[in-house]
């Protein structure tokens, strides 16, 4: 094949452009999970709430998905790599104002704001950079890599944020983001960009539409395990008698169509649209759309649970929580690189249906291992596989959703794909949350009013106290709270047995439903090509 213009012409760039692009999705991933576990510490410094803090984290995620789409149409104006480095200088300036935040609203300005814009920017110019510094055939394990280093940040953020927060400071996370920053913007230089000057205007109504309707909807999801999805738990808004959340999901979904079909208009009227809904009716597309949505969703699932499991029902600091959840990175790095390597002509759909079947396997595993004697090597087995179909899927879709369409859409695919990611990773998230909740929930009123030894005051305050949203806690949390009360030595005993009991229930159903969307996953695949891409769409 001809070496077309923009494509990294030595080995040795090509590495440096890799990591270069793989860094900035590094670094995009890490916010996500890295502050996790030193919540409680940063809300102390900057004078605020737990509440406060997840708040923060709360809008950042919004930030991200409401200008996901407008950030992809951004990078075909102004072309891919400004839109990149633009990101990163705005990512780093958010970085430095987090690092030195004394209260909230600074907080909210660097962290949520600032970083939120700066990623909308950067991450759908990385799938486009991808496309255009890397011939057909090379993408896969482009790809694959820089997907692994995304969920690599998400593995051992836990960890980096535990050892800053218990060796130095919470700040110095992002003093050493400023760090990365600036390295990626000297790195960057070798990257090449064609220039998209055919791009004239950017449709403000629809990049408001797209916004408002993504963040009106993700908002509904981030609330569900405070509201409830359905049937609005007590003191919580609701319209109907029915939960808000239900609410805002349908008129995010209803924005979202008025959003399509106001592109539509204006690709009928000739003019220029956001994205083109066309997009949407290419098979190949939308399934790679479809299965980065399930994948993501599964994901951040897994993320939500296993480190629960590890930290709240086992009680490992946030180290050796993050240290057990390193086997995952292992094989996702090693399914994401070596597979386009030593199998580049293989199936993506096969690829793909393996992969799925990995991280359904690691699922029930999982489950089937829980015990309350278990310890913390139980994880180890099902993260190796939960990895490895991750990094399976990880090597072929970036590839897939990029090829679908003509090159000059990739900046448009990326912010799509990234619009989709980000609600599957949302709905993750709040689907495994609650469904852990609403688990533990039942199977701990069910033991505690079974239970004879434990006083009528107590199983009556404990179905007031959960049917208002009790969080998970762990049994030095629950005898504290329970010796404050003034309970007896057996009480406390018999209700800790019960909280053990639930929580290994609660797990259980979170990962239940999280297997249960890997086998809906794969009635999608068909829609996955059998064959690797080897020329551009014309």
């Amino acid at each position: 094949m001809a070496p077309r213009a923009g494509t990294a012409e030595s080995s040795a760039t090509a590495r440096i452009v890799l990591l270069t692009l793989a860094t900035g999705q590094f670094l995009m991933a890490l916010d996500s999970s890295v502050m996790n576990v030193s919540i409680a510490t940063v809300a102390e410094d900057v004078g605020t709430t737990v509440t406060g803090i997840q708040g923060a984290i709360t809008a950042y995620t919004l930030v991200m998905a409401m200008f996901m789409i407008p950030g992809g149409k951004v990078g075909a104006l102004i072309g891919r790599k400004r839109a990149f480095t633009i990101g990163c200088v705005i990512y780093g300036c958010g970085s430095l104002t987090t690092a030195l935040a004394s209260n909230l609203p600074v907080l909210l300005l660097g962290w949520s704001f600032l970083e939120g814009i700066g990623a909308a920017l950067i991450l759908p110019a990385i799938v486009a950079l991808v496309a255009g510094n890397f011939a057909v055939e090379r993408r896969p394990a482009a790809y694959g890599l820089v997907a692994a280093a995304g969920a690599v940040a998400i593995a051992v953020g836990p960890l980096i944020g535990g050892l800053a927060t218990t060796y130095f400071s919470w700040r110095w996370v992002f003093a050493g983001e400023v760090l990365l920053v600036l390295g990626i913007l000297v790195l960057a230089r070798r990257i090449a960009d064609a220039p998209s000057g055919e791009r004239p205007r950017i449709d403000l109504v629809g990049a408001a539409l797209s916004a408002a309707g993504l963040g009106v909807f993700v908002y509904g999801v981030l609330r569900s395990d405070e509201w409830g999805w359905f049937q609005p738990k007590p003191d919580a808004p609701s319209w109907l008698g029915v939960s808000l959340v239900v609410w805002l999901m349908l008129a995010g979904l209803l924005l979202i169509w008025l959003f399509l079909r106001w592109e539509a208009r204006l690709v009928k009227r000739r003019r220029e649209p956001l994205i083109d809904p066309g997009m949407l009716h290419n098979k190949q597309l939308t399934g790679g759309l479809t299965m980065f949505f399930f994948q993501y969703l599964v994901q951040m699932g897994v993320f939500f649970v296993v480190p629960l499991y590890l930290s709240v029902a086992l009680g490992l600091s946030a180290l050796k929580t993050g240290a057990h959840i390193l086997p995952l990175s292992v094989t996702l790095l090693a399914a994401a690189v070596l597979i386009p390597r030593f199998f580049p002509d293989v199936s993506p759909r096969r690829v793909v249906r393996l992969g799925i079947l990995a991280m359904l396997a690691g699922a029930v595993a999982l489950m089937a291992a829980l015990d309350a004697d278990a310890g913390a090597e139980i994880v180890t087995i099902p993260l190796l596989l939960i990895g490895l179909g991750m990094g399976a899927l990880a090597s072929q879709l970036g590839s897939v959703t990029v090829s679908a369409m003509p090159e000059a859409q990739s900046a448009e695919v990326g912010g799509v794909q990234n619009a989709a990611t980000n609600l599957g990773a949302s709905i993750g998230t709040a689907l495994a949350g609650s469904i852990m909740i609403a688990a533990l929930t039942s199977s701990f009123l069910t033991s505690v009013q079974q239970n004879p030894a434990v006083p009528a005051e107590v199983r009556s305050q404990a179905s007031v106290e959960l049917e208002s949203g009790v969080p998970f806690l762990s049994d030095a949390q629950l005898r504290t709270a329970l010796d404050e009360a003034g309970m007896s030595t057996e009480v406390t005993e018999d209700v800790l047995d019960a909280n053990a009991a639930a929580r290994l229930d609660g797990l259980r159903a979170a990962l239940a439903i999280l297997a249960l969307t890997a086998v809906l996953a794969m009635f999608f695949t068909s829609r996955i090509p059998k064959t690797q891409p080897r020329s551009t769409v014309p």
